[in-house]
Order: C-alpha cells, then sequence, then structure tokens
C-alpha cells in the first residue's frame, strides 16, 4: 500500500537558488498565493514558498518518495536536529491505534471549541487510488492547515469525492443542549448520520474516525437511534491514521469556514474563532449592539464564555 506524506524544509534564499537549479522544469501554480514554484516529479511534489519565517523559505516535498528526495537537501534545512527532520503527515498508523482497510469512510468534526458558529461534522469517502491525489493537496489533520488554504481547495475537494455533511447551527446547538444534551451525545448521533448516509452509497466500506470518546461511551450516546453502524475503527489520531478522517477534518473545516463568514456578513460582525479572551469581548460587544436575545443565535450559550460576556 502507498504511503504518501510530506515532508517541510526551510532553506535560505541562496539554497534556493541551488533547489531551482536542480529542478528545471519549475514551474508557477496559482492554487497558493503564498506559492512561488510548484514541480512534479517521479513519486513526488515540490513546492516552494515565498519568504514566511525568518527570512526563510518554505519547501515542501510530497509523495512516496518525499523522504529520499528531501534527504538532498537536509544539511541546508534550518529546521534539522541531528540530522532528522519529521513528515507534516503520514497516513501510517501507530501499530498500537486501529487499522482501517481500504476503501474507507471516515468522518471527523469541527467547531466544538469554538463560541461562535456551528458544529459541523463530514464523513469523507476514501479509496486507495485517492492517495496521490489528497498527498498532491497537501490533505492532512485541518488544524495543521492555513484556513486560507482549506478555502482555495475546498471547492475541488467537494467536487472530487463523495462525502456526507451536516451542520447543527448555534440556536439548534443550545436546543439540544436545553433537552439534556450535551456535546458527546450531540457529535456521536451527526457522527453516526454522516456514516450512515455515505455508507448507504457504498455498502462495502470500512468505517473509521478519530475517537472522541471511549467506544462504549459513544455507543451508549445512540441508544434509542433507529439505526447504528457498527464496526467502526476508532483511533485518537484519526486525522493522521486515516486518510478518511483527515479528508473529513478538512471537508468539515471548510464547510465551518464558510458558514462563519456568511454569518459575518449577516451581522456584519467579525466573530473571531476559538473562546479567548479577545472571544469574550467580542460577545459583549455583540451583546451590546444587538442583544441579549441574539446572541443564542450565534454563540453556543453552554460555554463559560456566556456567562462571562452576560455576567
Amino acid at each position: 500500500m502507498a504511503n504518501p506524506h510530506s515532508v517541510a524544509l526551510l532553506l535560505s534564499e541562496e539554497d534556493i537558488q541551488k533547489l531551482i537549479k536542480a529542478y528545471p522544469h519549475l514551474t508557477k501554480e496559482r492554487i497558493d498565493p503564498q506559492l512561488l514554484h510548484f514541480h512534479q516529479g517521479d513519486g513526488f511534489s515540490l513546492r516552494i514558498y515565498k519568504k514566511s519565517h525568518q527570512g526563510s523559505h518554505k519547501v515542501l516535498f510530497q509523495g512516496e518518495k518525499a523522504d529520499l528526495e528531501a534527504r538532498r537537501w537536509k544539511d541546508l534545512d534550518r529546521t534539522s536536529q541531528n540530522g532528522l527532520f519529521s513528515p507534516l503527515f503520514d497516513f501510517r498508523p501507530d501499530p498500537k491505534e486501529a487499522s482501517c482497510p481500504f476503501p474507507q469512510i471516515g468522518s471527523d468534526e469541527v467547531g466544538t471549541g469554538d463560541f461562535f458558529g456551528p458544529v459541523c461534522v463530514v464523513a469523507s469517502f476514501v479509496e486507495e487510488k485517492d492517495l496521490g491525489r489528497l498527498s498532491d493537496l497537501g490533505v492532512t489533520d485541518s488544524k495543521k492547515m492555513e484556513d486560507s488554504y482549506i478555502l482555495e481547495i475546498g471547492p475541488a475537494l467537494v467536487k472530487e469525492f463523495p462525502y456526507s455533511s451536516l451542520s447543527l447551527s448555534p440556536l439548534q446547538y443550545n436546543a439540544l443542549y436545553k433537552k439534556g444534551e450535551n456535546l458527546n451525545s450531540i457529535k456521536a448521533k451527526m457522527h453516526n448520520r454522516c456514516l450512515l448516509n455515505l455508507k448507504s452509497s457504498f455498502p462495502f466500506s470500512h468505517l473509521c474516525m478519530d475517537q472522541f470518546a471511549e467506544e462504549g461511551l459513544y455507543y451508549s450516546y445512540l441508544k434509542g437511534e433507529k439505526e447504528v453502524l457498527e464496526g467502526i475503527a476508532f483511533s485518537t489520531k484519526g486525522e493522521l491514521a486515516f486518510p478518511s478522517v483527515a479528508l473529513a477534518s478538512v471537508l468539515a473545516r471548510y464547510s465551518f469556514l464558510r458558514k462563519m463568514g456568511k454569518m459575518r456578513e449577516e451581522y456584519g460582525f467579525p466573530f473571531p474563532l476559538g473562546a479567548s479572551s479577545l472571544v469574550q469581548e467580542a460577545g459583549k460587544e455583540f451583546v451590546r449592539v444587538h442583544g441579549e436575545k441574539e446572541l443564542e443565535k450565534v454563540a453556543k450559550m453552554n460555554f463559560k464564555t456566556a456567562e462571562k460576556i452576560l455576567g
């Protein structure tokens, strides 16, 4: 089985010129405005980015031969320690973690740690032949990717890969909490439904998920549901272990970012992400402008942030 992954190096301007000479077929690529050059080699791709980190250029090798090709330049790498460097992502699970054969359907969620905005869950379908494309696009755990880049590749991902998506608006989320649901029970039901939706189209797929609760506890949340999928491979490192979960995390982030964008347009308000003191101050300003009642439509009211905002 192919094991595509990425290796990132930091090179000086002088060393970048050496790199450019070594790969005469570098071309411009517009998928990322921060990208200077792109090269597709035999079993690897190469991206050279604009200066960003302390005057250095980020260089990204991706594909089956990424390690081999990057080792040619390891002595120039400004981030190397003891001659070693680590892949940005690697779809090779820890032996202690669960495995999930192909074809696979994996699910992940986004938005549960953000005071403002919805909870988005996505299940995605991936075959082994898709690994090269995912590697070329740099798909990994969405938390390790720039939001601007996710918004750029999102349209291609939703067009090329089968997926099922569910989102819960803050108003719906708050209503469920008032009925006695908690975050994990909400997530479990959303994951189960997304997996069911996609499994109906690809019945012979194997199932996997980024583990947010122990397996027994996960299924306890689904008691009372009419249909429950079992036989799921759970991993606490799901985005790195399972390509379908990595893709699901990126698609969920893409959905979340688009919905946040629409919410910002609707209210003409910035809505910062997370649950920091900055978010707390933004919440107070939102209440001052729009009122307490409107806060329930844009924020998760079970957060302690809500108590601090409303006093």
